[in-house]
Parts: structure tokens; sequence; C-alpha cells
């Protein structure tokens, strides 16, 4: 039989429904209250702060405080070891161990790796931040510099979530494997420790910066590279500046995510740049040339053919955006649209009537060529 042990819920002053903030600032409060730095030589005090801090480990872990709230304590010591409830057959509880180590033979690591010591070392979370650069910067790439607040390494503890001085010991519950066996009908099947969350070992006098995590959250600047050619949805990582890992543990990757603005002149559909350009009718019945403004701050000279319709294409090749990571430039199409004059003249109006009956064959022109007078009235 097992020592009676106080509810987690009571130990951190907390009712069962309580949320993960509530049960956060529950144990931080009471952690403060019972340090053994504020206490000293106080049996009790350093007792209620080991109590607190299992009882927050436990809870703030959404599988183990579901476990908790079905099971109580049994949920991570029934069967442990071998121990607990009547055996297979009418042996004892040992026999549940054998079934356990002939699964272990057949499928491995999933029912225990073979009973290695596993400690685990968790990793920092990856994190992402989203960024916004012009069209003009994702043509030329830029250098820029942003500012995040992220979880780092404490420099109190260096990271390793114990008060200075002091060191981790090896975890009672699981002798430092990482990892417990609980039986389950017929099965035995293994976990990482509730109390060691994994590792093997704990941290009996936590830093009191840091509260025994190892890390906390701290602004920091990160120079960005953004290189020439990038689009929206591409992906810069940088390695390690990520969340900081659990008590030394690795860091994670920061993701940054790009997302290119949408430009007043062109649209854009991989490395191919599209526009729309006016053209007069006259330059479009008489052909003509237009400059088009180049994201390099050059300009495209396209030539438009005589006759061209409103709605046609033309391409420029290597006018387009820099391939990324690569050589060489994408293609600009250019949409011809005609433009028709509202207000005209009395002598424009006249040469259009000119024009109309030519189209019909009711009147011949003069002499001087038709297309001649339209340039010389229109501008074209």
């Amino acid at each position: 039989m097992s020592t009676a042990q106080t509810d987690y819920y009571a130990t951190l002053e907390c009712a069962r429904t309580a949320d993960g903030a509530t049960l956060k600032s529950a144990y931080r409060k009471l952690a403060m209250k019972f340090h053994p730095d504020r206490n000293p030589g106080d049996a009790s005090a350093e007792a209620k702060f080991k109590a607190i801090s299992e009882a927050y480990d436990c809870l703030k872990d959404p599988q183990k405080r579901a476990a908790y709230d079905r099971y109580g304590h049994e949920a991570f010591t029934q069967g442990m070891n071998g121990g607990g409830g009547g055996g297979f057959g009418g042996r004892g509880g040992g026999d549940f161990a054998d079934i356990g180590d002939i699964f272990e033979t057949i499928f491995g690591s999933a029912f225990g790796g073979g009973g290695a010591q596993r400690q685990q070392k968790r990793r920092g979370a990856d994190l992402r931040y989203d960024m916004q650069v012009t069209l003009e910067e994702a043509f030329h790439g830029k250098s820029t510099e942003i500012e995040i607040e992220v979880s780092q390494a404490c420099d109190t503890c260096d990271g390793s979530g114990a008060t200075p001085g002091t060191s981790e010991r090896q975890c009672n519950l699981c002798n430092g494997m990482g990892s417990v066996r609980a039986k389950q009908g017929l099965f035995v099947i293994e976990r990482p420790c509730p109390t060691c969350n994994g590792r093997g070992k704990v941290i009996e006098n936590p830093c009191r910066v840091c509260g025994g995590e190892g890390r906390v959250d701290k602004a920091q600047t990160l120079k960005i590279d953004i290189p020439a050619g990038v689009d929206t949805g591409t992906r810069i990582r940088l390695s390690g500046k990520g969340e900081a890992g659990q008590r030394g543990s690795p860091a994670g990757d920061l993701y940054i995510f790009l997302h290119v603005k949408p430009h007043r002149v062109f649209e854009r559909d991989g490395t191919t740049l599209a526009t729309r350009v006016p053209v007069s009718f006259t330059t479009a019945a008489l052909g003509g040339c237009v400059e088009i403004p180049d994201l390099d701050g050059s300009t495209n000279r396209l030539e438009i053919p005589a006759g061209i319709q409103s709605g046609k294409q033309l391409r420029i090749r290597g006018a387009g955006m820099p391939v990324l990571q690569g050589r060489g430039r994408g293609d600009l199409v250019v949409e011809i649209a005609v433009e028709t004059p509202t207000k005209l003249s009395r002598r424009q109006k006249e040469i259009l009537e000119e024009f109309k009956a030519t189209e019909t064959g009711d009147e011949c022109p003069e002499s001087r060529g038709f297309f001649d007078k339209l340039k010389d009235v229109f501008g074209g």
C-alpha cells in the first residue's frame, strides 16, 4: 500500500476546473513563497516547494492531467516495475513484465526499446515570423533587421534550470531511465516518467530566475538577408534562432515567411511580370513605340506594330523578375489598351468623317495619304 498523497489541485490551491493560465499563476505565486532561498533552513518550506513543483509538472501537461483527473495518483504508479494487480493465468504481476519483454522483442522501441535508458531532450519549438516586402525589394533583395521576443537560455543558470552551485539528481521514480511502465489489461505500456518528464533527472533547487525551465523570454534583434527573386510564400530559415530548449536542450529554428505587397504597375506570376499599357488609337493604327519603366531603374522600349488591337499582348524577354538562387530574369508581358479620345476638335472630326467615308467607299481620300493626316492631327 502506498502512503496517502495530497491532491495536486489542493497543493496548488486551485479548483479542478482551473485553466492552464490559472495553474501557472498559482504555481508561480506558491513557488516564490516557499522557495528554499527565501526560507533558508526551513525543511517544511522545502518540502512544500517540492510538492507544488511535482503537482505543477503533472497538471501543466494536458495528457498527464487527463490521466490524473481520471485515475488520480494511481495513473502514475499502478503496475510500475512489475508490481500491482493479479497475474496472467493466475500468476504474479511479474508475468506482465515478461509479456512486455516479448512485445519488445517483436516490436522494438514501441514497447520499451529493449529497456534501454531514454533521457529525452526537449528541443525548442520552431517559430514563424511573417514579413512583408515590396516588389522592388523582392527584385533587388535586401538586408534588414527584425526584433522579436523569444525564449532564450537563462543567463543565471546557463540554461541548466538549477540554482548556480547545484545540479540535477537522478529521478527516484524511474531510476534515471526516463520512462516507466504501467499495466493496462494484458499489456504493459511504457511511457515517459511523469516526475522527470522523460529526462531521467530532476532539479531539487530550481533557478529563481527561470523557475527551473532553463529559459526566459527576451527580446533579440536578428539580421535577415533577403535574396533577389523571392516571392510570396518564400521561407528563410534561421537555424537555432527559435525557442530555446528546456534545460540546455537545442533551440528550435525561426522561419521567416515572406509576403510580397501588390504593385501599382506590375502584376507577378513567378518570374513573369505583367502590365497594361495605354496607347493612342493613332499609334495603334500607324505603329510606333512606347517606353516602359523597369524595376532596375532603366526603361524598356517596346515596338508597337501597326494595326494592333486592344487586348493584344506583347512580350519583352528578360525584363521580368530575377530567378531566385539562379541566373537570368523572366519576361515582361505587356497588354495593349487602345485609348479612344473623348473630346475632338472640329478638324479631328472632319478627318474621322473622311476616314469613315473611306471605309464605306462613298468618297475618295485626298491625294495625300489619309494616315499621314491622322498622324498630323492627332499627334500619333
